[in-house]
This record gives structure tokens, sequence and C-alpha cells, in this order.
């Protein structure tokens, strides 16, 4: 009887079970179909996606500069308006299509990857070990660790090493104003200083000016009032960069290139005097005393010939014509005319020694002997300005 009534409770049981699943089965049921539609639409829009990117001839993973390269090129072949004989206004709709899909695709995954990336950072952060700020870690600028000997010497350390880091970090930027001064920062700090200073004087000029007219230093010229003299010479040559050359000119200005010319040549004729009226101090022949001071005098030349070599090279920088500029003087050959010279010099004397003037001689050996010597200073002089 027992064993009777204990079926009959496990029958019923299963079938309350039964019963009372059969409710949540059927709540189940469209959850399942919205899965299932999201799966299939999920696939769906995979497989279309992947027939954008055949579209555009891509790949899974490339970027957004690559999908606007490959529209532009698609672009020029399909676009109607762009005169090409496989021009197509269907497929350039479907390609428009298929790159506006790709492009946002593919800004979504980046947009993702840096989410995700972000979100990593964050839980790392989270996660890191964070020091307790105790008493023993406010000195020595929290450098170090062990006992406060350790942490003293370690300190010490690291000052050594940041004054090191300092002198080179001084010595990287001395070496780079010094070397690399043509560097766009270095310009711009010198075009910033020069602009303020031509800024300055063109100011201080125009005052001075004003103040001049107001003071009436300039009612006393004799074009005033009058036009400028129009240049009607070369119709090739702006007027008024004429007019300020010729206003110039007249009031004593010379350009720069004119004035080193003159300087140069006075210098090398200073120069080549000086030497001869050295050379005449000394004997002939010369002692070995006399000849250590001529070398002297020879050595004391040639560095000045060579800072005058210096000058010939900036004024050929500057001078506006190639025929105008200047080679270098060579100093063993100012120095070889100059020791000519001098032997003419006393062949000179020795002629004039021999042939004393008689005042028993008539006047026209008179006037020959003047005119040996006449040609004769007039050689010497042809040898000084060579």
């Amino acid at each position: 009887m027992n064993t009777m009534y204990v079926t009959m409770a496990q029958i019923l049981r299963s079938h309350l079970i039964n019963a009372a699943m059969i409710p949540n089965r059927m709540k189940m049921l469209p959850c399942l179909g919205v899965i299932r539609n999201k799966m299939m639409s999920t696939h769906k829009s995979k497989k279309k996606m992947r027939e954008y990117y055949r579209l555009l001839n891509l790949d899974e993973g490339c970027s957004a500069d690559d999908v606007r390269e490959s529209f532009r090129k698609l672009a020029k072949q399909y676009h109607p308006d762009g005169g090409s004989t496989t021009a197509d206004s269907a497929t350039f709709i479907k390609i428009e299509e298929a790159y506006r899909k790709v492009l946002s695709h593919v800004i979504e995954q980046m947009n993702a990857g840096q989410n995700k990336v972000e979100e990593a950072e964050e839980e790392e952060e989270k996660f890191k070990y964070k020091t307790p700020q105790h008493r023993h870690y406010l000195s020595f600028e929290g450098i170090g660790f062990g006992t406060p000997s350790q942490r003293e010497k370690q300190y010490r350390q690291f000052r050594a090493d940041r004054a090191t880091e300092q002198v080179m970090e001084y010595q990287k930027q001395k070496l780079q104003s010094q070397y690399f001064a043509d560097s766009l920062i270095v310009k711009d700090v010198r075009q910033s200083k020069e602009q303020k200073i031509t800024q300055a004087i063109e100011r201080l000029v125009e005052d001075l000016i004003q103040e001049s007219m107001a003071k009436g230093d300039f009612d006393n010229l004799s074009g005033k009032g009058k036009p400028l003299k129009k240049f009607s010479g070369c119709t090739y040559i702006d007027p008024m960069t004429h007019n300020l050359n010729r206003i110039l000119i007249d009031n004593g200005y010379q350009p720069e290139w004119i004035l080193m010319q003159k300087e140069i040549k006075d210098t090398i004729d200073q120069l080549r005097e000086a030497i001869l009226v050295s050379r005449k101090k000394l004997g002939n022949p010369m002692t070995p005393t006399e000849q250590k001071q001529w070398n002297q005098i020879c050595e004391q030349f040639q560095e000045n010939i060579t800072k005058l070599n210096k000058r010939i090279n900036d004024f050929n920088l500057i001078v506006p014509l190639l025929t105008r500029q200047k080679v270098h003087f060579d100093a063993q050959k100012e120095i070889a005319k100059v020791q000519e010279i001098y032997e003419t010099l006393i062949k000179t004397s020795e002629v004039t020694d021999k042939n004393p003037n008689n005042t028993d001689r008539g006047e026209g050996e008179n006037t020959s002997g003047a005119k040996t010597r006449f040609f004769n200073w007039i050689n010497m002089w042809k040898f000084i300005k060579i």
C-alpha cells in the first residue's frame, strides 16, 4: 500500500514539474527568435561588408587613407562626368555606397581599438601598487630606499647625475647655437631682433627728417619745390631707384664695393712702398743680422698680404660685375719684384756715380743725362705698379 502511494506521488510530482516548465519555455521562445535574428543579421552584415571591401579592392584591416585613395582611383574610372571609357553611373553609385560603409566601419574599428587601449590602461592604473607616503620618504626628495644613511648616499649620487645631465644639456645648446646657427628657431629670433632694430632706426630717421623740416633746415636747397628729373635714358631701370642713386652720388655717397676697391688699392701700394723702404735701409750685400731683419720683414709682409687677400674675398662677394673681381696677391712674387726694383736702383746709382755732372759739359750732355735718369725712374715705378 505504501509502495503504491509513493509511486503515485512521484507521478504527480513529475506532471506538476512539466506543467510548471511549459510557461517558462513559452517565454523563452521569443528570446530565442531574437537571438537567431540577430545572428542572421550579423552574418548578413559581415557578408555585405566583405562585398563592400571587394568593390573597393581592399582587405579588412586597412586604414582610412587607403580607403580614400582607393575611392579616388575608382571614381576616376567610373564617374559619369569623368570622361573615361569605363564610366558607369550604376557602378559609381555602388562604389560610393561601399566607400561610405567601409570608411565608417574602419573608423569604428579604430575607435574601438583606442577605447580598449584606454580601458586596459585604466585597469592597469587601478591595480598598480601605490607606495604609501610615510614620513621617512619626505626627506631627500623621496629618492632611494633603505636606512637613512643609505638613502643619503643614493641622494648624493642622484644629485651628481642630475648636475652632469644639466652640464651636457648646456653644452648641447651651446654647440647647436654655434654650429646650427641657420636653424629655424635661431633664424626666427635673429630676424625678430633685426626687424625691431630696423623699425626703431626707421622711426628715428623719420623723426629727425620731420624735425629738420619743421626747423627749416631744407629751405636752402637749390631744388626746393621743383620736381625731380625723370630718368629717360633706359626704360628697363626703375626711375625711382635711379633717382635715389643719383641723389646719393651727388651728395658724395659711394657703393660699398667701390670704397673697398679703393681701400685694397691703397693698402697694396702702402705695403709695396713700406717693404721697398725697409729694403733700402739694409745693406748690399746684407750681413747675417740684416738678413734676419729682412726675413722678419718678409714674414710680416706675408701676414699683411694674407689679410689683404681675405679682404679681396669679401670684395668679390659684393662686387656686382664678374669682370671687376680681383685675384689674390702672391707675397713671394711681390718680394721678388721689390728685390728687382732695389737692384735697378743700385744700378742707376752706380751709373750716376761713374758719370758725375760737370759744369764744363754742354747742354746736350746734361739733357741726355736727365733723360737717362727720367727713363730709369719710369722703369722703377713700372715695377712698383705691377
